[in-house]
């Protein structure tokens, strides 16, 4: 009964909030004109409209490794390996792969396939891409351990790939869509602004960018692989959760990511929609910025994880959806610790642990989030429950782009983000995340460091066996868990709607979807 009230309590918070929102909105918010979007989406049902939940930041993949970007990345290029719905390795621009040795891997890459721009894919691609890679910033880690000095071409379709030391999980590296492969006359010509001009071997062809409302593709009628069945593929930015569903619901979009717990019930009911629900690979946290005080001390971090019943809230946002996290991977990656010990809800615990990291009357802070509903509903409870151990936090709700550019920089003090273990692997939902050298746009936007943890990500990546590999990232995230630079907030579950006549949508559990056998009954 106490926590149904409790619960009942944070919702009625929630909603308190979303009043005020709702008073303050813009006037000059999008409506979603109907007279325009009708038109595309009836167009002799050839036009497939999805909507999701932020713009994309760029269409490089290189500058950039966020969800909406990768999304529409996925229908752009090819990657040399890929991952099928159960996460095994299948061939994609590479059609078979050998160990030459626990260095090496000789790919044998397709033939026939060509460049949006009519250039022929060859092992010089992929030389001109990795090497690319291996220079930024926002990705260089995922290709980290690729030795520049052993990329090998062989011939026009075969080439070998050697990493600096053993790298156990270098294939499914390869089929993350930030090793995707680019054109070098391409990338060449439109210079800095390759991203706002992509071009890539993939089922669709970029063919137009109206920023912050939606990117239009193009089918590509050269494709090496199963023709698309579509002819056009729109993809829309719609922020607000509320009004992506209702845009569903009207049948101004015909696929919805993304749905919010709060809509299930709405689409569920609709005669003309489905909804489509699976465990994905994300995660979503409280940050702290450990490279300010007062995050820098450990107590402090201890004391907000006592502080906060997450427990009461994942129930009151999600209501049911996805599960609390009990670490820093979901239970459905591989060597998830599960069996993390969790802090519970002790505010006479925070507030001993404050008073010793020398805080007994609290601290003014920021709480920043970007424009998610879940994550603004999240950070309204934290902030008043922190408030309730003398924290005065102030909510901070940027644009997805500018959240990303400055997080980065460091400049927030606690922050609501996500992470999707694309791989499956736990070392991209932890190297990413907590290593010392991945700090900032690589994706440790806490700014945490431990020469142990580092210790542990290094052997982990550099052993081939399971039972080792296991045994360090489980010790990983017991430190991980103790240093507390995470709350850990919520395992995710993907949550999907689309009209009824909609075929051939397959959602993938790293969130990155592929559209090209999508089509209409």
């Amino acid at each position: 009964m106490f926590k149904s009230k409790k619960v009942l309590l944070l919702l009625s918070l929630i909603l308190v909030f979303a009043l005020v929102a709702v008073g303050c909105s813009s006037p000059e918010a999008p409506a979603g004109g109907e007279e325009v979007v009708e038109g595309e989406v009836t167009e002799s049902k050839t036009v497939l409209v999805v909507g999701q939940g932020a713009d994309a930041v760029s269409l490089d993949p290189h500058a950039t490794n966020d969800q909406p970007s990768s999304r529409v990345s996925k229908q752009i290029y090819d990657t040399l390996v890929e991952q099928d719905q159960n996460m095994a390795l299948q061939p994609g621009l590479a059609t078979s792969w050998e160990e030459i040795d626990e260095l090496t891997f000789e790919f044998t890459l397709k033939q026939g396939v060509v460049f949006h721009n009519g250039e022929a894919f060859t092992a010089n691609d992929v030389k001109f891409t990795l090497l690319r890679a291996l220079e930024s910033t926002h990705i260089g880690h995922i290709v980290g351990q690729i030795d520049p000095e052993g990329i090998e071409i062989i011939d026009d379709h075969t080439i070998r790939i050697s990493t600096t030391e053993p790298f156990a999980p270098l294939l499914a590296h390869l089929a993350h869509t930030a090793t995707a492969m680019l054109n070098e006359t391409a990338v060449t010509e439109a210079g800095e602004d390759y991203g706002q001009h992509p071009i890539g071997t993939g089922p669709f062809v970029f063919d137009k960018w109206n920023t912050g409302d939606s990117i239009e593709l193009l089918r590509n009628d050269n494709y090496h692989g199963e023709a698309p069945k579509i002819e056009k593929v729109i993809m829309r930015s719609i922020t607000e959760n509320a009004n992506r569903t209702i845009e569903l619901e009207t049948g101004q979009i015909d696929i919805a990511y993304d749905i919010s717990p709060n809509d299930v019930n709405r689409v569920e009911a609709h005669d003309d929609l489905i909804l489509l629900r699976q465990p994905n690979f994300s995660t979503a946290y409280v940050g702290f910025n450990v490279a300010k005080e007062p995050y820098n001390d450990v107590r402090v971090r201890q004391a907000i994880n006592y502080a906060v019943d997450m427990e009461a809230i994942v129930e009151a946002v999600y209501q049911g959806v996805g599960a609390p996290a009990k670490g820093p991977l979901g239970p459905n990656v591989w060597a998830s610790n599960q069996s993390l010990e969790e802090y519970g809800f002790d505010q006479e615990k925070a507030k001993e642990l404050l008073a010793e990291a020398g805080y007994p009357e609290g601290f003014k802070t920021t709480l920043w989030t970007n424009q998610n509903q879940q994550r603004e509903d999240i950070a309204t409870i934290v902030a008043n429950q922190l408030g309730q151990i003398g924290i005065e936090a102030e909510i901070s709700v940027v644009e997805w782009g500018t959240y990303l550019e400055d997080t980065a920089a460091g400049k927030h003090d606690m922050l609501i983000m996500g992470w999707t273990t694309v791989t499956g692997d736990p070392d991209y939902g932890l190297y990413s995340l907590f290593h010392s050298k991945s700090t900032g746009t690589a994706g440790n936007r806490s700014f945490y460091g431990n020469d142990r943890v580092d210790e542990l990500l290094d052997l982990g990546r550099r052993s081939a066996d399971p039972v080792e590999r296991e045994a360090y990232y489980m010790e990983a995230q017991v430190i991980i868990r103790d240093e507390a630079p995470w709350i850990f907030t919520w395992s995710g579950e993907d949550l999907n709607g689309t009209q009824s006549d909609v075929r051939g949508f397959v959602p993938h559990p790293a969130g990155h979807h592929k559209l090209h056998g999508v089509y209409f009954e």
